[in-house]
């Protein structure tokens, strides 16, 4: 098979011609010629060749109209150049074509030359090593020694060689294994799968910033339900993230029961992905309802109950992110407030009174439409009437939200007087009393009984300060 119009390029041509001058074989590899037949937009590129990759990329770097720079990483044999063209940034990684063998201890290969064969061989799936040449007298032939092309149209996710070597050499190809089948709706050969299985403990020699990077773009795709359906399946995700694991299951005393809260966060999380392509809300939706093993409590009059989940699950936030390398910044205090929130505009529903709306409101600041993004996906009923009402009665607090917020502007509202304000009027220090005058005034506000205005927050001010017997610094 030829492939030359797809690769019709300008920038194939360029290292084409430059192998050629260098009088070495070049190839495109890998995840670029899969997502050519897939029809995928693509702007990574790696280049194989048999001899010094990092030459080559020096060679090409000194041809392009511009001369880039490369970024040469001589541990790994690889160089690196970013070229722009026909609109788009290009990412063009050159190595040489190499063979590995690996120690049982480590993930790390002993790394050889090798010929394009011995390069196929070590590669993780057939969908991912085939190679189309680059010189001008083969240029677009395919080289697919494995038949990816065939498995990308039977839609099936297998090894090139024996998948016990190819997941114990490499544990991280499992977690690769089940992102792409999720992200490209592929079945995995079951074969493959079981091997999955087998070697799923060698996934505890991978380093935590792997995983989590496999994870994160495991979130990132269509239905990331499926991967977590796979993790747990092969074994792998009680031994990445066993609070997971722990929400699986159904408890039943007579007639009462609770739901499997491993399932219902799946759904939340489509519901989710459905909305929204922000990473860190979908590791809210996966985390709301993380607390509840650790909450769960039996009642024989009302069955089942998870009172306070949402404010353990919101400390349970910084321990996992801590332990999967996971950034402890805004980021981490986002999901902490999504989980600590994700109960309230239901509750809400209740009673929407606008003091309980100012509060949510002034709570979850500017993440309030990412907060009722999760709230909605939350919902996740069979009972088709049932969720019909919780929807509408969701809607009735939007629209009551909207309303209080453009009346009385209270999203992110700081109080009126500052504390340092608080301290020269009243001849103060810092002390337990400016703090308790401050969540007045604020309390004030969100209750609705003085406007979030500043002159009305100063006369209310003083009346509290009164009452404390302090008086106005003269």
């Amino acid at each position: 098979m030829n492939l030359k119009a797809h690769i019709d390029n300008d920038i194939f041509h360029l290292i084409g011609n430059v192998a050629d001058t260098m009088n070495i074989d070049a190839y495109v590899v890998g995840g670029y010629v899969r997502d050519i037949i897939l029809k995928r937009p693509s702007t990574d590129i790696d280049i194989v060749c048999i001899g010094s990759g990092i030459e080559l990329a020096k060679q090409v770097a000194q041809t392009l109209p511009q001369k880039k720079k490369v970024s040469i990483f001589k541990s790994f044999g690889t160089a690196m150049i970013h070229y722009y063209s026909l609109g788009k940034d290009w990412q063009i990684e050159f190595v040489g074509a190499r063979k590995e063998s690996y120690r049982r201890d480590s993930r790390k290969p002993i790394v050889e030359n090798g010929t394009l064969q011995d390069d196929q061989n070590r590669r993780d799936f057939t969908i991912n090593a085939m190679a189309i040449s680059i010189n001008e007298q083969t240029f677009g032939e395919l080289l697919d020694p494995f038949d990816g092309i065939y498995d990308i149209n039977r839609q099936i996710i297998r090894t090139p060689l024996d998948p016990d070597i190819t997941f114990s050499d490499d544990p991280l190809r499992m977690l690769r294994c089940i992102r792409f089948a999720t992200q490209l709706n592929f079945s995995i050969l079951p074969e493959t799968f079981e091997a999955i299985k087998r070697n799923c403990e060698r996934i505890k020699i991978i380093s935590q910033e792997r995983i989590t990077e496999e994870l994160n773009k495991m979130l990132m795709s269509r239905h990331p339900s499926l991967s977590f359906q796979l993790l747990d399946r092969s074994g792998l995700l009680k031994i990445i993230f066993p609070e997971f694991v722990a929400l699986k299951g159904v408890e039943s005393v007579g007639e009462k029961s609770h739901k499997d809260n491993f399932l219902h966060t799946l759904q939340v999380l489509d519901n989710v992905a459905k909305q929204s392509d922000k990473l860190f809300l979908r590791w809210a939706a996966v985390l709301h309802d993380i607390a509840k093993p650790l909450c769960k409590h039996y009642d024989e009059k009302t069955g089942y109950s998870f009172h306070g989940h949402e404010v353990k699950g919101s400390y349970m936030v910084e321990k996992i992110f801590r332990r999967m390398h996971l950034p402890l910044n805004e980021n981490m205090k986002y999901v902490q407030k999504l989980v600590f929130l994700h109960l309230r505009p239901i509750a809400l529903v209740e009673q929407v009174t606008d003091s309980a709306v100012r509060r949510c409101l002034f709570e979850a600041g500017d993440d309030i439409e990412d907060l009722l993004i999760l709230c909605q996906s939350d919902i996740t009923s069979k009972n088709i009437l049932k969720k019909q009402r919780y929807l509408s009665n969701l809607r009735l607090v939007q629209k009551k939200m909207k309303e209080i917020e453009e009346k009385d502007r209270i999203r992110n509202f700081k109080v009126p007087v500052s504390g340092e304000e608080i301290m020269e009027m009243y001849n103060l220090t810092p002390c337990k009393t400016v703090g308790i005058l401050k969540d007045a005034i604020k309390d004030a506000i969100l209750d609705g009984n003085i406007a979030n205005d500043r002159e009305e927050a100063l006369k209310f001010l003083d009346s509290e300060a009164k009452k404390l017997g302090l008086k106005k610094k003269e």
